[in-house]
């Protein structure tokens, strides 16, 4: 074991217990050579390694707070064309109404017009026909009258001007009776 003899040193700690001071000393040695090591490359190199890994998570956490801030204002830009669109969507409504409004009143207009139209141009005509069925009317009475006149006097009156005057009698005669009613 030990080099050195004495009671105390005699305690057995086994496999681990180094049986000279030289592998105590390469043990201590070695383990400064790789504590060195480990404080000069591999804790740099994990130093690095966190650093890299804490900007990439706080970058990604900006471009997440910028893109929700892009995203907020994307959604007010939207909102603000949707409500600009309902307006004029309301508008456009209330211009067609307006519109269909002026055109029914319009449409109503030309149809009074077209009857108003229809109903004077039938007065004409009726009137037209009563002129004509009066003038037929009375060359037939006065034919009529002439004929009867003629039998009544017991002349005949082929003459036109003296059945004219009698046929004008008569019907002047007519008139003035059925104005008297």
């Amino acid at each position: 074991m030990f080099p050195f003899t004495g009671a105390l040193l005699e305690i057995d700690l086994g496999p681990l217990m180094p049986h000279y001071l030289s592998e105590i000393i390469a043990g201590i040695l070695l383990m400064l050579v790789i504590f060195l090591l480990m404080w000069k490359v591999v804790v740099p190199a994990f130093e690095k390694m966190y650093e890299e890994r804490t900007n990439k998570i706080e970058g990604g956490m900006r471009r997440a707070a910028a893109a929700e801030a892009k995203a907020a204002a994307a959604l007010a830009e939207y909102n603000d064309q949707l409500s600009a669109a309902r307006e004029e969507a309301a508008r456009i409504r209330e211009d067609a109404k307006n519109q269909s409004a002026a055109l029914v009143a319009e449409a109503r207009e030309k149809a009074a017009k077209e009857s108003q139209r229809i109903l004077d141009a039938g007065r004409q005509q009726l009137e037209a026909e009563r002129s004509q069925l009066v003038h037929d009317l009375r060359g037939e009475v006065g034919g009529i009258a002439t004929t009867l006149a003629g039998k009544i006097v017991g002349e005949s009156l082929t003459d036109d001007e003296r059945a004219m005057r009698t046929v004008d009698r008569f019907l002047a005669e007519l008139e003035s009776a059925g104005q008297a009613r």
